[in-house]
């Protein structure tokens, strides 16, 4: 379990663009049963998370088609929330970070860790844009 103060501020890079933190696996099951899209981000203290996964996930907002929530569990931290979500990206195996986006609950695209790391915030944004336009 990381401290809290070094968390803080990976979380509030997501949560200061209207991501909505899940702390239990109530509050995941609660979000994937809300109807429309769903963009989940794994949220994690990994270099990879702050040079590309959080800054491309918060690019790809700026797009006409976007997901109607947007929420993140921070892996290393929110464990029971974290496994939750995890579970609902089978048959994907676990990495941090990565991203999902589910509709109506059902898992319809999926980026992992290797889809990440290495590339461009930009890269990583444009993947979701195209998700959101086919999904959305």
């Amino acid at each position: 379990m990381y401290p809290a103060e070094l968390v803080k501020p990976m979380r509030e890079d997501l949560t200061q663009v209207g991501f909505e933190e899940l702390h239990t696996s109530e509050a995941v099951e609660s979000a994937l049963a809300k109807e429309g899209t769903t963009l989940v981000v794994v949220n994690s203290v990994c270099g990879c998370a702050a040079a590309n996964a959080r800054p491309g996930a918060k690019l790809s907002l700026a797009n006409a088609k976007k997901p109607d929530h947007i929420v993140t569990v921070f892996a290393g931290v929110d464990k029971e929330a974290t496994d939750t979500a995890r579970g609902h990206m089978v048959p994907f195996p676990p990495s941090s970070p990565s991203m999902a986006l589910f509709r109506n609950g059902a898992l319809v695209h999926m980026l992992e860790r290797h889809h990440i790391e290495g590339r461009p915030a930009e890269m990583i944004a444009e993947n979701l844009k195209d998700a959101y336009d086919e999904f959305c």
